[in-house]
């Protein structure tokens, strides 16, 4: 199903993009619909993501990949493609520390391959689903007089995100190898990534990497770029996203970004010097509403008033993915008309 960089190079890719919304985490029928009327195909079905419950408007994202016959004619220009790959799974000592960080940006390579990415610059928004500390990983290490990076589960968290986020910023060749060590992670918050994007499990052992960005001879009728939301209100870094790489304007286009825009995807942090521009804000001291969750929803909501719609993609957990208080945005939007995606 996903694919090899082989296969990637001698035929070429086409990536669908559904937005489908869901009344809640179980409710496929949606993506039941677009299979049912032939939209969807799901044996060709690469990777999920997915916002239920919790913030602003519920959908998953789903992504579908196949390799259409050499004969057809690829478009002028990059067009979206899709990767994937995923680590060996982690000891316990070994979650939060550079070995993540080694791991993952291994992954990060190895899915751009898989993706028939040539340049780390065409590289515009990496997904990682990470692994976290159970209580019984915890007493795993330390009978074996293994240290583990915490023994707080929740915590752990936190730093397998930012561990991963950190190895992709490696393998993009944001930040050097020699600047990352253990101490590094929820330590020096001078070394993140503009295009990652992690979050973590109690399902996994290991990270699985999606890695979402362009090249050339794609037949994908989608586009994708990314920028970096600098706070939580930095509407202006997204709007000048979609000027520049896409030439539309949210206010003067409005209408034709609705029709075009499938999704954006972003991260949100609160940030943590407690402030905002000079304005305090609480959402790291609000004893009602978890400061993750106070941050989806104002950078959900900052960036719903750009694209016209809630149904967005933003994550909350954002070590080492932007700079403190900003984070990644990337957008991906359709540019033909979606003929090529009937299969």
């Amino acid at each position: 199903m996903t694919g090899t960089a082989e296969a990637a190079g001698r035929r070429a890719q086409v990536v669908g993009v559904h937005r489908v919304s869901c009344r809640g985490p179980g409710d496929l029928s949606g993506v039941g619909t677009l299979v049912d009327t032939g939209e969807l195909d799901p044996r060709h079905v690469l990777a999920v993501m997915g916002k239920t419950e919790g913030v602003l408007s519920p959908h998953f994202t789903v992504f579908t990949r196949r390799f259409a016959a050499a004969a057809d004619a690829p478009p002028a220009g990059k067009r979206l493609v899709v990767g994937v790959a995923h680590t060996r799974d982690f000891a316990p000592e070994e979650i939060g520390r550079a070995a993540q960080t080694d791991a993952t940006a291994e992954a990060v390579k190895a899915a751009m391959a898989d993706a028939g990415i040539v340049s780390a610059a065409d590289v515009h928004f990496v997904q990682v689903k990470c692994p976290l500390l159970t209580s019984a990983k915890v007493n795993d290490a330390l009978s074996r007089s293994a240290d583990p990076v915490t023994r707080d589960t929740y915590e752990s968290m936190g730093y397998s995100r930012g561990a991963s986020a950190l190895g992709v910023a490696v393998a993009t060749g944001e930040i050097a190898r020699e600047r990352v060590g253990d101490d590094s992670v929820l330590d020096d918050w001078s070394l993140w990534s503009a295009r990652a994007s992690v979050s973590a499990g109690i399902e996994l052992e290991g990270n699985v990497v999606i890695v979402l960005g362009e090249a050339q001879g794609s037949l994908s009728p989608y586009r994708m770029a990314h920028t970096l939301m600098r706070d939580a209100v930095d509407a202006a870094s997204v709007r000048a996203m979609l000027r520049e790489s896409f030439g539309l304007d949210p206010d003067r286009d409005a209408e034709a970004l609705g029709q075009r825009l499938v999704n954006l995807l972003a991260k949100a942090e609160a940030s943590p010097d407690g402030g905002v521009r000079g304005q305090r804000h609480t959402m790291l001291n609000d004893s009602d509403i978890n400061a993750t969750r106070h941050a989806r929803a104002a950078v959900g909501g900052v960036l719903a008033s750009v694209a016209g719609h809630t149904a967005l993609y933003v994550s909350g957990g954002a070590e080492h993915q932007g700079p403190p208080g900003g984070g990644p945005v990337a957008a991906i939007l359709r540019i033909d008309a979606p003929s090529l995606l009937r299969e």
